[in-house]
């Protein structure tokens, strides 16, 4: 562990219930925190500190980042972006991760539990600093772990910005980005933090270009993702080149705890803190959800007019699977619509480009699977569309939760024809709310104004010869796997 802070036993008892299903970590928070009002987040940090625009409740609420004791260069860093008040999780978390404390943190995305733990990392390295001459490169003092690149990349990003003034080097290594120049960097620079995607350093282990028995701060960010990924394995491998969670500070956040998550966070973090913030509704109050009951037929002309209605300025069209996504794009495109594929078979550089593209509003649509969905934190979205229901309860929340972010409102319509409209139950109980189900207004249902693209399902199978419409690949996907997933 990284020496000149000391650790402070917790001294808060915990609820007798809880502490038996949290396997021996202290649970100092159960309450279901009202986030407070933020303002418009600021230029490219998306999940981080509340604004301090709207000042009177801020005031009567929230802790200031001055309260907490910051080294002064970090505070002017947060200064500097111009925020002033700890969101909730931050106010519940830093005075614990501050003092050492190992933590696992359940937080919905948006919540500002990046710049909680980033705030956490760089007090660390400025609290205990290393002359460069008794560093070596590829040694990272932080490592922060994420299930997708591009949250790893949003991590980078908002870890460069919160170091401007700090001087510390922060380093990504993701799949899909240039190997070489990856490696060439771990191999030359000193690194201090060290945002990674599990894969992509495995790689770099495997290899000798990193090394990880120097890493004073470990985090796992949306462990609850990287288990449904099936991550798990390669997460183990990393953690046991890791110094032992004695020797460490491991903080652990997820937007759900179900027992399998709770039994890792036990076997990784010591003497763990354990704190729950979340909304009394696990969908935003400020999304508008609506559900229009359509066949499958309606669907798209409804979703194309929808988005040609004012005030549709960015929208998220989610699909549940990478075919489905494929097919939506240019179906959008040949109604000129302005659109963009977001999957997970997209490069990465094309990937980072099309963000870039829907922030600036050059493209109005972005069709994304859940696994691409949950590294999308762009400002400013006005809609999103749930082009089917999706499987999991919890995967419908992530999805509407890309809109109404940092105190602006948004609209979520789901489509639910016959297929897929038993999801409603589940998601309903959930969510703890009943949707509101309606059909489209009649403007909506209008014909498309260009002739849908007619497809010959089954084509993608065709060996050649013989097969023909009569091959046998003539189901109900026409001939396309289900097992393409979202992934």
């Amino acid at each position: 562990m990284a020496q000149g802070r000391t650790s402070s036993a917790s001294g808060v008892n915990a609820m007798p219930g809880w502490w038996m299903s949290h396997a021996g970590s202290h649970i100092i928070s159960q309450q279901k925190a009202k986030p407070m009002t933020q303002a418009p987040e600021s230029g490219n940090t998306t999940d981080n500190v509340a604004s301090a625009n709207d000042d009177t409740e801020l005031k009567q609420s929230g802790t200031r980042f001055s309260e907490l004791g910051l080294h002064q260069q970090l505070q002017d860093a947060i200064s500097g972006i111009g925020f002033e008040y700890c969101t909730p999780i931050q106010a519940e978390t830093l005075p614990y991760t501050l003092a050492c404390h190992d933590l696992i943190g359940q937080a919905q995305t948006g919540t500002g539990k990046t710049a909680a733990f980033l705030i956490t990392a760089i007090q660390t390295l400025l609290e205990t600093p290393i002359p460069d001459k008794d560093r070596f490169a590829s040694e990272p003092r932080v490592l922060a772990l994420a299930p997708t690149r591009e949250l790893a990349m949003q991590i980078a990003k908002d870890a460069e910005e919160l170091c401007e003034r700090t001087g510390h080097r922060v380093v990504s290594v993701v799949g899909g980005m240039n190997y070489d120049k990856q490696r060439e960097v771990l191999r030359e620079e000193i690194v201090d933090i060290l945002v990674a995607t599990p894969g992509r350093l495995i790689d770099f282990m495997g290899t000798q270009d990193v090394y990880l028995d120097q890493v004073d701060l470990l985090i796992l960010d949306e462990a609850d993702r990287m288990l449904d990924m099936g991550f798990i394995p390669d997460v183990k491998r990393i953690i046991r080149q890791c110094p032992p969670k004695d020797d460490r500070q491991t903080l652990l956040f997820s937007a759900t705890f179900n027992q399998d998550v709770l039994n890792l966070a036990s076997m990784w973090t010591h003497g763990a803190e354990f704190i729950e913030i979340e909304p009394q509704q696990k969908t935003a109050e400020r999304v508008k959800q609506t559900v229009y009951l359509v066949s499958e037929d309606q669907k798209l002309p409804v979703l194309v007019n929808a988005l040609k209605q004012p005030g549709v300025d960015k929208a998220i069209v989610f699909a549940n699977r990478r075919d489905q996504c494929r097919d939506l794009e240019e179906d959008l495109k040949n109604q000129d619509v302005k659109a963009a594929l977001m999957s997970g078979e997209i490069p990465q550089n094309k990937r980072l480009k099309t963000l870039d593209q829907f922030k600036s509003g050059d493209i109005q649509v972005l069709v994304a699977t859940d696994v691409a969905g949950r590294g999308i934190h762009v400002e400013g979205v006005t809609h999103v569309f749930n082009y089917n229901l999706p499987d999991n309860a919890e995967d419908y929340v992530h999805r509407i939760g890309r809109t109404g972010r940092a105190g602006e409102h948004g609209i979520s319509i789901s489509f639910a024809s016959e297929d897929d409209a038993f999801s409603l139950p589940s998601i309903e109980t959930y969510i703890s709310q009943k949707l509101t189900t309606t059909v489209p207004e009649e403007n909506l249902l209008h014909p498309l104004e260009k002739p849908p693209i007619q497809r010959r399902r089954g084509r993608r199978r065709s060996s050649g010869g013989g097969g023909g419409p009569r091959s046998g690949n003539r189901g109900r996907q026409g001939g396309r796997s289900r097992s393409s997933g979202s992934r």
